[in-house]
């Protein structure tokens, strides 16, 4: 989206910080160079600081980081009881979302307090599934939570799309997994598919974008298709 002209924010909600390693920060990376960071997401949850504060520019044009660390994984025992837990990020976000074409915030793989205070700021909720069959069997309980958040603290969101990734097509289970997806969401299911591809695993151990590390690969063109069906929703 970046690519395209559009001024992207990045917020990693997610203690494993895969987003932030994934950009290069605080990580060595093969070059020998590290990219510190000073202060997380975790400082903006506990009210420490503004989110605005805490931007990191990548080397990419009009992308923009909120990074993550692992403190964040105690923001989820430190929020139970703080005043409107839920939507903590949310009003963080209201201070800068009208600089920002697109805010997007990758959430930790479980539905505590940290993915609730996202769909709780969110508009659109994307969801990834992986064409295996446990990525399934938590379908079920995602759907459910979207539903309890949309009816009690934010009757805007909506799914926006589901992707389905890590797709391996000389598998008949990826094609199973793929057709009970389509045939569940229907045209919530967007057309591109991304595959299993070894250049997308190496890229984040280089601290690079798939389109800055090999953007020939069918991985980098799948996300360059996917990114244009994102950016037709909103023309």
């Amino acid at each position: 989206m970046a690519e395209k002209g559009k001024k992207v924010l990045l917020v990693d909600l997610d203690p494993q910080s895969n987003l932030t390693s994934g950009l290069g920060f605080g990580m060595t990376v093969q070059n020998g160079a590290e990219k510190k960071i000073s202060n997380t997401v975790y400082d903006v949850l506990t009210g420490d600081m503004d989110i605005s504060q805490i931007f990191l520019a990548t080397p990419y044009n009009n992308l923009f980081l909120a990074p993550a660390g692992i403190e964040l994984a105690g923001a989820e025992v430190e929020l139970v009881s703080a005043l409107s837990r839920e939507s903590i990020l949310k009003g963080a976000l209201a201070k800068v979302k009208d600089s920002f074409d697109f805010i997007f915030i990758d959430c930790p793989p479980s539905l505590g307090i940290l993915t609730i205070n996202a769909l709780t700021a969110s508009d659109q909720a994307y969801i990834p599934v992986q064409a295996e069959y446990f990525a399934l069997e938590g379908l079920g309980q995602l759907i459910n939570t979207i539903k309890i958040v949309k009816n009690r603290l934010n009757s805007r969101l909506e799914i926006g799309g589901v992707i389905l990734t890590m797709y391996d097509s000389r598998t008949n289970l990826a094609k199973q997994v793929t057709e009970e997806v389509q045939k569940f969401f229907g045209d919530k299911v967007f057309r591109t598919i991304i595959p299993r591809n070894v250049r997308l695993s190496e890229a984040p151990s280089h601290g690079k974008a798939i389109s800055d590390y090999d953007p020939l690969s069918q991985g980098a063109q799948a996300y360059k298709s996917l990114a244009n069906e994102v950016a037709q929703k909103y023309q």
